[in-house]
């Protein structure tokens, strides 16, 4: 039984991050964002750094190695399994290094962990024939099961170097695609049917209650499912608040309803064209407030400031830049957001 968490007024990253220098990452992110920081990914190194592999890395008792399409579970660990446990440890001595540089002591300290999610996993990762691990449903539970026993050693560890509690993020990218059934199959005549939205909940609630860790599930994506993620054992859900439209409104306000806590993508991840405010990041939040009819009160109390989606592919001053102007929105936001 997780206990209970609040991620209101705070900020923090997606997770990816640009470059290839993980101390220097780390210390950035400390910097940054100190209440609410996480562990960096840097996907720029190449194999087993980009989200999937990297996820590679935490599972148990699967292994992974690259594929013409992606990565396929293999019985054997591999290069690619060393190069990903490689980079993860890499990290970890970062963060450790960081952590005891920023003078940062005891649990009252919240570290968040990102991994890819069961269901992009299963969209993601091939079994031995080559098909999606998403087609076969015994592959698909084993995967998200691994996935929360490897979420809780992974947790245990970094607690274990710097004292701190964490949250853990589930990425799911693909979760949409996976229930509309539009992933493509190995050929043109094979299909990857749409998972039933009850058995999609199953598996990534499997993975949650594996990990026994406070969750947020991520995505970037529009058309999300709201009803199932408000139906999830997920404490937070995190989303790009520029894809939201008016026909998202009636979920995201039942996500509220439901006590759950919403990190709102408001800082564009691409340096914009003209130069951009804090107060024009945070409006479209204090807007959704607004039309949804609630008290502003839940911009202190609900919900987190992010970057829309992760900063891999931006400049790394534009990345620096973006997290200050989620910082700044995220103070505005919980010290008075009745003065928008």
């Amino acid at each position: 039984m997780t206990q209970p968490v609040s991620i209101g007024g705070l900020v923090t990253g997606i997770g990816s991050w640009p470059g290839t220098d993980a101390r220097e990452s780390a210390a950035t992110i400390l910097g940054e964002l100190g209440g609410f920081p996480h562990l960096v990914e840097l996907p720029a190194r190449g194999l087993g750094a980009d989200m999937v592999g990297r996820t590679g890395g935490i599972l148990v008792d699967i292994n992974l190695d690259a594929s013409t399409r992606s990565y396929r579970v293999v019985p054997r660990r591999g290069n690619i399994a060393k190069r990903s446990e490689d980079f993860l440890n890499q990290d970890l001595d970062a963060l450790e290094e960081a952590w005891e540089n920023a003078r940062l002591v005891g649990a009252d300290h919240v570290i968040k962990l990102q991994a890819a999610g069961p269901l992009t996993l299963g969209a993601e990762l091939e079994v031995a024939n080559g098909s999606r691990v998403l087609v076969d449903r015994g592959a698909l539970r084993d995967i998200a099961e691994s996935l929360g026993e490897g979420l809780a050693r992974h947790a245990a560890e970094v607690t274990r170097r710097t004292g701190a509690r964490v949250i853990i993020q589930l990425d799911e990218p693909q979760m949409t695609a996976v229930l509309a059934g539009s992933l493509p199959g190995r050929t043109k005549m094979e299909s990857v049917p749409a998972l039933p939205e009850p058995e999609a909940l199953a598996i990534l609630d499997s993975a949650i209650e594996g990990c026994g860790l406070p969750t947020m599930v991520h995505s970037c994506s529009a058309d999300l499912p709201w009803d199932l993620l408000r139906r999830s054992k997920a404490f937070s859900v995190s989303f790009d608040l520029s894809l939201i439209s008016s026909k998202d409104l009636d979920g995201i306000g039942q996500l509220f309803d439901a006590g759950k806590q919403l990190a709102l993508g408001l800082v564009p991840t691409a340096e914009p064209e003209r130069p951009v405010t804090w107060k024009e990041c945070a409006m479209p939040a204090v807007t959704l407030i607004d039309r949804l009819g609630f008290s502003r009160e839940l911009l202190q109390t609900q919900v987190a400031v992010t970057p829309r989606c992760g900063l891999a592919g931006a400049g790394l001053e534009w990345s620096r830049s973006a997290l200050r102007l989620c910082s700044d929105a995220g103070a505005a936001m919980a010290d008075d957001p009745s003065a928008f």
